[in-house]
């Protein structure tokens, strides 16, 4: 696992993924739900809303589950209030992770995140501990089937975008992080929807790992993904296709 699939550590492995549909539902309705309180109840007129209506979409999750969702954060029940929280620290083999989420109980997540790091030998460290050790950018996904390399690259650039890494599953992207609606809008245009559209945290450097290392790297992604409170990790390990063949069994 290299390149732009390092930052995209919440899909490192489908197949445990696709066991955890009811999970990562719950992840996008309070997405969907912070998003709608935070702005417009719109789609069209709320950026982070379109991103978070985008994922559910990726995810399969019907329609009136997304418009529940939407509605409950645009009448403000007290109920549904997630604070946005992130930390930071260092997994197994030195590598810098970020854990982004959105919690209605700051101790409780905290503590979690906490634990995760402490049983599969990493550390929690302080906010901007290893942030610098990424870029913030704005990310924008299709499938390889959406359009040639050249034709998604001479599209991307045309948008604005900055780089594009495309490979044998889809195309990736990448722009600054306050350009990523025009780029997305102007793509939408050109392709049609696209699989995903977010700003993530992209490593500026990557960590190789391996052996028991990698091992107990991957169980830390599951532990924190695993949490309800967790929306996305970011990593900068580097792992070899088959060691992650190996540990995906």
């Amino acid at each position: 696992m290299a390149g732009h699939s390092q930052f995209k550590n919440i899909m490192y492995r489908k197949g445990a993924q696709d066991k955890k549909r009811a999970k990562i539902f719950t992840k996008l309705i309070r997405e969907l739900t912070s998003a709608a309180r935070g702005g417009l109840p719109d789609p069209a007129t709320n950026p982070r809303l379109r991103a978070a209506v985008i994922a559910a979409r990726a995810a399969n999750m019907p329609k009136d589950t997304v418009d529940r969702a939407i509605k409950r954060g645009a009448g403000a029940s007290e109920g549904d209030h997630y604070d946005e929280v992130r930390y930071e620290g260092y997994g197994p083999g030195g590598v810098a992770v970020i854990v982004e989420g959105l919690t209605d109980n700051r101790n409780r997540t905290a503590s979690e995140v906490r634990a995760a790091f402490t049983k599969w030998g990493g550390n929690l460290g302080e906010t901007n501990s290893v942030s610098f050790l990424f870029d913030r950018v704005g990310q924008v996904s299709y499938p390889a089937a959406a359009a040639s390399t050249d034709m998604m690259f001479e599209a991307a650039v045309e948008a604005g975008a900055d780089d594009v890494e495309s490979g044998a599953e889809e195309h990736v992207i990448l722009c600054a992080s306050d350009a990523l609606n025009a780029v997305r809008d102007a793509l939408d245009k050109r392709f049609g929807p696209a699989l995903s559209a977010k700003v993530v945290w992209k490593p500026k450097t990557m960590v190789p790992v391996d052996g028991e290392v990698a091992e107990d790297l991957l169980k830390l992604m599951e532990a924190l993904e695993d949490s309800d409170d967790v929306q996305n990790v970011f990593a900068n390990f580097d792992i070899s296709e088959e060691v992650m063949a190996r540990l995906s069994v």
